[in-house]
């Protein structure tokens, strides 16, 4: 299965306030891990962006979870290889109710 429009999967600023962002209350332990096994921070984020949008667009093995009363959940699996090395990433999306694109909730080094 694949990732419903995923042409036009939004990302919006997850990674700047939440997944990247050191100071945030939970996404600071994200932040810690992605840079720590492959060097990616705020400053070089876009490296993290296009592997999304890549894996969006690419993916195959998008799973359904269902419906969580906001709309239906979506689990994505890749591998992201950069210089420092590599790992595999979760990414999680939701197409709300009255919505027709997935938009990134999370995304995390597993």
């Amino acid at each position: 299965m694949r990732l419903p429009n995923f042409e036009r999967a939004e990302i919006g600023d997850k990674l700047e306030s939440y997944v990247l962002n050191p100071m945030h209350r939970d996404g600071k332990h994200k932040a810690r891990v992605f840079e720590s096994v492959l060097e990616i921070t705020l400053d070089n984020r876009q490296v993290l962006q296009d592997a999304i949008l890549t894996a969006a667009r690419t993916n195959e093995d998008v799973e359904h979870r269902g419906d969580n009363g906001h709309g239906d959940v979506y689990v994505l699996r890749f591998l992201l290889k950069t210089d420092r090395g590599s790992a595999s990433v979760l990414t999680a999306w939701i197409v709300l109710y009255r919505e027709d694109f997935p938009r990134l909730v999370t995304c995390y080094i597993l």
